[in-house]
């Protein structure tokens, strides 16, 4: 079953709304792109199950050269670790003291019990160590309740950026996303990935630095009393805080993969299933989409099982060690710390200091293993950065508009999607003065669509300029959303109320300013008869309207933007003719004092354009004003009574 619903919208949807200012713009857009036509793309292509340009290859090397080539490159992660270092440093330096609370209670405890059962002549002799006692014991829970809370609000704050950085990424291909992007794959870098790297520093970065910080002033305090018992703490350590993560990572790399190849399958099999619920159920095959995600589920689940018995087995092994440390710290202490009366009250506290820190050294293993999915993550994030990229040439310097729009030209553009294909537009020139209306007639496939793509900046001619005021619009791709306003066949109606869609572009907008803007596209009726006016909600995709309200809902949206230049792409296809009238005559009206190019393909209505251009094999063959075309060329004249029903003996 292929992509339709939702891969269709997404791309219109974004370029809709990116035009129309509701979200940020990209520096420069310009690029080569595919064709709107379907066909593929020379550039851009990665794997559509895990959306990433990871090669088999890649994915069979051996592991730490495999994930030292993703950190090397990456886009996503290490910048954030750079930033704030003091607070990092606060955050490691709570989770140490966290574990130092945790292992001064016990030894403290292990003391004052110890010097206690001698009976001591006097209170005051163990005074200090109830005192610190109680100090290690309010302590643990403050500290641990302060690094939590210092590292969740660093880490939210991150993962705010991360998600305003992937909107922003997505958002410099948004002409083109569907051709480079599939949308079960943008949902799960949105759900999945982006949740991963938010685990990352919670669950590896943090703990596996906590816990290295510890180690090591373990091996200290163990050598106050004993170097050769710091020596063998040492040495069981390592194989808890070093052997046991490589060995859990190499158990791990390849199997987090599979399990994440299997849910981003399952992101693009549930939303492809689901926005072609429809198709499943008209063709009887409800059962098989059905069996297929059980299939995926299992395969999930086994996978998941496999990783359970393993972290079983490799935590019993784990807890032997310590164990053998705890045995080892019992003999060292017999040995060293008995000699006099004052040092055996430390052989208990010495022990019992250990048991805290099992928890700081134990998670180190588990942190590894969760590398993999982490990398994979990464991996797919980076390919995304990098293929954006990849379609934007070197930027230009940005420029201001200066006063209003008075001139649009094409000078001379010549543009083709490949350099093997022929010309879509051949040595195009056209000249559009201030509150002109010109209608682009021709042919389906003969770029009537990339003349307003070329124009908002998101295509590239090979040859010739497209100018603004004589400014080339890739020099203005910083103020296009205030120059352009952009309604397209199918604009997306957000689900949330009228006023939310219309101040989409302008979010300080008054009532009354929409109340004007629904009023010029003939809507305000409609909505006041609505309950709620302005607040009513319309459903996903703007169900509550019909199509020819949303044209008209889009249209309200570009006027309070209230853009020089409004460029229609077939806004009526698909409505019926008496709808397709009224809605024309709306737009006309609305933007009487505004710059329109209008993309159609039907001639009748055309007679309040100032002018008709009429586009086939790349090149204008007819051009001028709707009545002298109709007057003066046979083929217009003939054309025109064919669109209309006619013949022209009538």
């Amino acid at each position: 079953m292929t992509e339709t619903p939702m891969t269709a919208t997404m791309g219109t949807k974004a370029a809709d709304e990116n035009v129309a200012g509701a979200g940020p713009q990209p520096h420069t857009a310009t690029r080569h792109a595919t064709p709107q036509d379907g066909s593929t793309s020379s550039t851009g292509q990665y794997s559509a199950v895990n959306g990433s340009d990871e090669t088999n290859e890649d994915r069979t090397r051996p592991g730490l050269r495999r994930y030292l080539r993703v950190w090397r490159h990456d886009h996503w992660f290490w910048p954030y670790l750079k930033q704030n270092r003091v607070r990092l440093t606060l955050i490691f330096l709570l989770g140490a003291l966290t574990f130092v609370c945790g292992a001064g209670l016990m030894f403290t405890s292990g003391f004052l019990i110890s010097r206690s059962a001698r009976h001591p002549y006097n209170i005051l002799m163990v005074y200090v160590p109830i005192v610190l006692t109680r100090a290690f014991g309010l302590g643990r829970p403050t500290f641990t309740y302060l690094e939590r809370i210092q590292s969740h609000n660093w880490v939210l704050h991150v993962v705010s950026k991360l998600r305003v950085q992937l909107y922003r990424t997505l958002s410099r291909d948004a002409a083109f996303l569907t051709e480079h992007e599939r949308t079960g794959s943008v949902l799960g870098v949105l759900a999945d990935d982006l949740d991963h790297l938010e685990n990352f520093y919670l669950r590896t970065i943090f703990p596996a630095v906590v816990a290295y910080i510890m180690w090591v002033a373990v091996t200290v305090a163990v050598g106050v009393f004993s170097w050769p018992t710091s020596a063998l703490m040492f040495l069981l350590l390592a194989l808890v805080l070093v052997l046991a993560p490589m060995v859990s990572l190499g158990f791990a790399d390849g199997r987090y993969h599979r399990e994440k190849v299997a849910r981003q399958e399952e992101y693009t099999r549930v939303t492809e299933g689901f926005l072609g619920l429809s198709d499943w159920v008209i063709t009887h095959r409800s059962d098989e989409f059905a069996a297929a995600g059980a299939s995926q589920f299992t395969t999930i689940a086994a996978s998941r099982r496999e990783r359970e018995t393993f972290e079983r087995h490799r935590n019993l092994a784990i807890q032997l060690v310590f164990g053998i440390a705890a045995v080892g710290l019992i003999v060292g202490s017999a040995l060293f710390l008995t000699g006099t009366t004052a040092h055996a009250d430390f052989a208990a506290a010495v022990v019992l200091s250990l048991f805290p820190l099992i928890d700081c050294f134990i998670v180190v293993a588990q942190a590894a293993a969760e590398i993999p999915l982490y990398t994979d993550s990464l991996s797919h994030l980076n390919a995304l950065t990098d293929r954006v990229e990849s379609h934007r040439p070197v930027d230009v310097p940005q420029r201001r508009l200066d006063g209003p729009v008075r001139t649009i030209d094409f000078d001379h553009v010549t543009f083709a999607y490949t350099p093997d294909d022929p010309p879509l537009l051949d040595d195009f020139t056209l000249h559009i003065t201030t509150g002109q209306k010109v209608a682009l007639l021709g042919p389906s496939g003969e770029g009537k669509t990339t003349i307003l793509q070329l124009l908002l900046g998101d295509l590239l001619p090979q040859s010739g300029e497209i100018r603004v005021n004589g400014i080339p619009v890739r020099a203005l791709q910083d103020a296009r959303s205030a120059i352009f306003g952009y309604l397209n066949q199918a604009p997306f109606v957000f689900n949330t109320t009228i006023a939310a869609n219309i101040r989409l572009g302008v979010p300080e907008a008054s009532d009354a300013r929409l109340w004007k803007a629904l009023e010029d596209v003939r809507l305000d009726a409609q909505v006041k008869a609505m309950p709620g006016g302005l607040d009513a909600p319309v459903d996903e995709s703007g169900q509550r309207l019909s199509g020819g309200q949303r044209q008209r809902l889009a249209l309200a949206r570009i006027l309070v933007k209230d853009t020089p230049v409004i460029l229609l792409d077939e806004p009526t296809i698909g409505l019926d003719p008496i709808t397709e009238r009224d809605v024309m005559t709306v737009i006309l009206r609305a933007s009487a004092s505004r710059t329109l190019l209008w993309v159609t393909h039907h001639l009748q209505g055309l007679e309040q354009a100032d002018c008709i251009v009429f586009l086939e094999h790349g090149r204008i063959v007819m051009q001028g004003k709707p009545a002298e075309l109709y007057r003066m060329n046979a083929r217009f004249r003939a054309l025109y009574h064919l669109d209309v029903g006619e013949s022209d003996g009538d």
